[in-house]
């Protein structure tokens, strides 16, 4: 009979391999601006508890070709310490996989991008980042998930395996007290999330 570690490490090798796999894709695609554009792959642990997405590819994110590269993924990085969430729990990655596209023609494309990679990591919660990444994700038709409201700083159910909890857009809360704050209040909720998970 095979040990729980066993069974995680073939699940691990098998995420790593199914997200290369997709990397290697988006690194190819013709669509993308006509190929002139540079993709922008997810971050994170490919077996995350929890699960960061945002709307839009920043410019600095295309530069590296890396989600939440920069201000925005410090500002997150700084959120997730102040909670004590370990950061090797998170991926992170946006709807729109590259900049300098027209989003309405990216977007059913990179929607099927963001389908697979919820699929492969299959977190626990999943922290959707404004009302365009709501839309998004309702779009998404995963069996079985349930609706998500517009609350944010509320834990909601959303497939039978997951949670999701729903926040202002981040990039737009950073130069802005009101919307600082506003964003920091519902993302706080993810701490007492993460410290009512069960032990390993």
């Amino acid at each position: 009979m095979p040990r729980p570690d066993d069974i995680y490490d073939k699940q691990l090798t098998r995420a790593i391999s199914e997200i290369n796999e997709m990397c290697r894709e988006l690194t190819h695609c013709e669509r993308c601006a006509h190929g002139k554009a540079v993709p922008v792959i997810g971050s994170g642990h490919p077996l995350a508890d929890i699960f960061l997405v945002k709307y839009s590819t920043l410019p600095g994110e295309a530069d590296e070709g890396v989600a939440f590269f920069g201000r925005t993924g410090e500002a997150v990085m700084k959120s997730c310490q102040k909670l004590n969430i370990d950061s090797l729990l998170l991926y992170g990655t946006n709807v729109i996989k590259c900049a300098r596209v027209k989003e309405e023609e990216a977007l059913e494309w990179c929607l099927n991008y963001l389908r697979r990679e919820l699929e492969i990591v299959q977190p626990k919660l999943v922290v959707i980042m404004g009302g365009r990444t709501l839309e998004a994700v309702n779009s998404l038709g995963f069996p079985l998930a349930q609706k998500l409201a517009d609350r944010p700083g509320e834990v909601q159910p959303f497939t039978p395996s997951s949670e999701a909890l729903v926040t202002p857009e981040i990039e737009s809360s950073l130069d802005d007290q009101r919307r600082k704050t506003s964003f920091w209040k519902a993302f706080k909720v993810l701490g007492d999330w993460y410290e009512s998970l069960p032990p390993y």
